[in-house]
């Protein structure tokens, strides 16, 4: 397949995915055009597909990302081939925890909008070297936010990737934005409910509109290896064991990348938000062992499970109540679980036929 081939093939997923928003409120975030916004995290999962849309709706973006080797960084140069020639697209290799490198970023600014994904991400690594995820989560995006407000009379909006895990070990019931998220159970967690009350200090402080979104178990095309469904995928399809933790009736509130993206979308079209925290997620959580089986029919194999206990610092249950972003951005997730899977096994079959790779990425923490 020649490079133009995939280049349209990439971006033919994107718009396959933009044409499911069709439903009442669905066009605003279409309507967002003619604005600079600079991406953290854009070689990422998330961001590569965020920036593929902002681009593909005539923004101008400017992205910053480190290539970390947490997992294998070729993945993410991968990613931003499809964009990184775009005339109204500049890439900064960099580190958010350098100011240097932060300056170099915000050099094509100001910014109408900075959608700050960039995170060491993960809960159980996060266990094993919890003063990385501070180094990184935190001081990271206090540089950012501190350059953000450099000049009060051009404040961007700030969009600020938070997670599920705020919420901490919660029962089967729906979790609302207004709920306690004081008892973390993962570093990981810790960092990005500190990330939501420093991006809340620096609104009081300066006054700039900020946002904080709680991503619900992202997947979908390019989702990081290390990752449930990608990782349960190249185990089952090269017949090795999956180790499922628990007796598989916990649950997840699996949400599709296309739904995520057109969520932040909506978030840059708001006018003064202030400070505000929505969910993003599906809002119908799905039990482990169906989620597997989900995997089994779309690649036509079974699995082979090893059962283990529960991991420190897993969560029973995820449930996002999406009352909120449904009421203001007027969000509202269209793909199930299953054509999600479908979606992701077509791309993982169409990569590892064009790498011709079928073994394991190691996750490698520094």
């Amino acid at each position: 397949m020649n490079s133009t081939t995939k280049k349209e093939l990439k971006f033919s997923k994107i718009k396959n995915a933009e044409s499911q928003f069709t439903d009442q409120g669905a066009d605003i975030g279409k309507q967002m055009k003619n604005k600079k916004i600079l991406v953290t995290g854009g070689a990422g999962f998330i961001g590569s597909h965020l920036v593929e849309h902002l681009l593909a709706n005539d923004n101008s973006v400017v992205v910053i990302d480190n290539f970390n080797d947490f997992y294998d960084p070729s993945i993410k140069r991968s990613n931003v081939k499809a964009y990184s020639n775009n005339e109204n697209c500049r890439v900064v290799e960099g580190d958010i925890r350098d100011l240097d490198d932060v300056r170099k970023a915000f050099l094509d600014g100001p910014f109408d909008a900075i959608v700050h994904l960039a995170a060491m991400a993960g809960v159980r690594p996060s266990l094993e070297n919890p003063s990385l995820y501070v180094d990184v989560n935190l001081k990271g995006t206090q540089n950012l936010l501190d350059s953000a407000t450099r000049d009060p009379d051009n404040l961007p909006l700030f969009v600020f990737a938070s997670s599920s895990s705020v919420y901490g070990a919660r029962q089967s019931e729906s979790f609302k934005e207004t709920d306690r998220t004081d008892k973390p159970i993962s570093p990981y967690a810790a960092t990005k409910m500190s990330g939501e009350m420093i991006c809340h200090s620096q609104h009081v402080a300066t006054g700039m509109d900020i946002v904080c979104l709680r991503f619900f178990t992202v997947f979908g095309p390019r989702q990081r290896p290390d990752l449930a469904i990608h990782k349960f995928c190249r185990l089952i399809d090269s017949d090795q064991p999956i180790e499922m933790y628990g007796d598989g009736s916990s649950q997840r509130d699996y949400t599709y990348i296309g739904d995520i993206v057109d969520g932040i979308s909506r978030v840059l079209d708001l006018k003064n938000p202030g400070f505000e925290i929505f969910n993003l997620g599906r809002s119908e959580p799905v039990v482990l062992s169906d989620m597997i089986k989900a995997i089994e029919k779309a690649l036509g194999k079974e699995a082979v499970i090893n059962r283990k206990p529960m991991q420190k610092g897993d969560v029973p249950n995820t449930f996002a109540n999406i009352d909120k972003a449904k009421e203001q951005l007027g969000y509202k997730p269209h793909t199930s679980l299953d054509i999600g899977v479908a979606e992701f096994v077509d791309w993982y079959k169409k990569e590892k036929e064009r790498a011709n790779i079928s073994e394991l990425s190691p996750i490698r923490l520094k």
